[in-house]
């Protein structure tokens, strides 16, 4: 027994000297001061700079919720765009801190490229775009058609698979840049553009005549889109995974950005867990025990960030569909804080 005891003594001891050993990123962002996400070029609604190279999206806000978990300020944050064939190396090569690009996660990406993800933030699916003219009702009366994909992506991948799997021909025309696919189908260099469906929504507010061309009914691939870190420093990555938890748990507790302050007189545990009222949950990450108070304060919950940045209310106009929480019939779900 005194020999067990004294294996489970060691181990946690080992386990807690493992967790102070990992948290070189945490250190490095706290030195420096900022937190340096990787984000696309720009993607309505996702992450996209205005003239005066401010920043927005839903991307964005997940990226200053870490600003204001690790600073308790929204604003410790800077932001690197990136194609899709450079981001990993961005990365993998320590240039960023979070990639919070519109990438979605994959097995091969998960275990063969030295990253891991903290989670979905958008669950998407990929879609096709047409002009109205062409008179295209379905993705299966594509067989011929001229492709525009941007390269390095799981779109490049999924189109040749749908393609193949229907016995139709196509013709993929490649890009590097998303700018510059989106330049080409404008131009008519292709008969169809095809990427994720909330990008195809994003991408049409910005075309000349968007009610000139139509998303089709089809998806033809799972696109969970989500954050991810670079392997080996799980501290870093327990922030990453946890601040996206905690603006799900906000929203599925009822607290936002409004009424935070109030809820810290709450009677509910849980809302007294998320907001550090009662136990500490923010020691075992190297951060305060306000940290997930501090991004509701600053950004609200999930639903507040999706709605401001691609709801219905929204250019880009997308309803919640699988993106609601698992109590409004979507498939959004936090593990508890406890």
């Amino acid at each position: 027994m005194k020999n067990t005891i004294v294996t489970i003594a060691l181990g946690g001891a080992m386990a807690l000297m493992a967790g102070t050993a990992s948290a070189q990123t945490l250190e490095a962002i706290q030195a420096k001061g900022y937190v340096q996400c990787g984000v696309t070029a720009g993607v309505p609604g996702f992450s996209a700079p205005d003239a005066d190279n401010n920043w927005s999206g839903i991307e964005v806000d997940y990226c200053r919720a870490l600003g204001a978990a690790i600073f308790d300020d929204a604003d410790a944050v800077r932001f690197t765009p990136l194609t899709s064939t450079e981001r990993f190396a961005a990365l993998s090569s320590g240039e960023i801190d979070v990639l919070s690009r519109t990438t979605t996660w994959t097995m091969s990406r998960d275990t063969g490229l030295g990253i891991n993800f903290a989670g979905t933030l958008f669950y998407d699916g990929q879609g096709f775009m047409v002009r109205k003219s062409d008179g295209i009702a379905s993705a299966f009366d594509l067989s011929g058609a001229a492709v525009c994909i941007e390269s390095g992506t799981t779109t490049e991948l999924n189109a040749a698979d749908f393609f193949s799997a229907n016995g139709m021909d196509y013709n993929p025309i490649v890009f590097i840049d998303q700018d510059e696919v989106v330049k080409a189908y404008e131009d008519g260099r292709c008969d169809v553009y095809t990427t994720d469906s909330s990008a195809l929504a994003a991408e049409r507010t910005r075309l000349g005549n968007p009610d000139d061309h139509v998303i089709l009914a089809e998806i033809i691939s799972k696109e969970p889109l989500g954050p991810s870190v670079r392997q080996g420093d799980d501290v870093w990555l327990n922030i990453a995974r946890w601040t996206l938890f905690a603006i799900l748990n906000a929203e599925e507790l009822g607290v936002t950005q409004a009424n935070v302050d109030e809820m810290l007189g709450s009677n509910d545990p849980a809302i007294k867990r998320l907001l550090g009222v009662e136990g500490d949950f923010g020691a075992a990450m190297g951060l305060s025990k306000d940290w997930a108070y501090n991004i509701i304060k600053a950004l609200g919950n999930y639903s507040e960030m999706y709605e401001r940045h691609v709801g219905p209310d929204t250019a880009i106009g997308l309803a919640r569909g699988v993106n609601a929480l698992w109590t409004d019939g979507g498939i959004q779900y936090a593990p508890p804080i406890r």
